[in-house]
């Protein structure tokens, strides 16, 4: 089933991240145990633009595969139904990550991720960022339902 796009407001209650770590601006697409995109509009006032290449600003490759998790994260959590739920998606491996093109201020980036594999709490994705439809990024990614520690 395909859903309407996901706004800020609604992802910001379906994840724990916040600015600076909030890497997903909104969702233009979920179709639920299958696959969504999330959009990152990419600002020279990005925090990590002032210490990463100072003078050449680049978007670091670590952070795109950490929106398409942010974009995973939220495709599960809208396709278990698990709003409000305090259930938290966490990496459990990265593999295969390719860094294709440079991501700059003021570039669109859109995060495409798919499911692979999904279990009860255990999720498998691939996923690609694009710029105006071109490749600048991709990985497989697995990632694990918990509730988070109560320590």
């Amino acid at each position: 089933m395909e859903s309407s796009i996901i706004n800020t407001k609604k992802l910001m209650d379906m994840l724990p991240h916040r600015y600076p770590m909030l890497l997903v601006d909104f969702l233009e697409r979920v179709d639920v145990n299958k696959s969504a995109i999330g959009v990152k509009n990419v600002s020279i006032g990005e925090p990590f633009f002032e210490g990463h290449f100072p003078g050449n600003p680049i978007m670091p490759g670590v952070l795109i595969v950490e929106a398409m998790a942010q974009t995973a994260g939220a495709l599960v959590v809208e396709s278990l139904n698990l709003h409000g739920s305090g259930s938290l998606v966490y990496f459990m491996s990265i593999e295969k990550a390719k860094f294709r093109k440079l991501v700059l201020p003021g570039d669109i980036l859109k995060l495409h991720v798919g499911v692979v594999k999904a279990r009860t709490k255990v999720w498998k994705f691939k996923g690609q960022a694009r710029v105006k439809d071109e490749l600048v990024a991709e990985s497989e990614f697995t990632a694990m339902m918990a509730k988070p520690d109560s320590n």
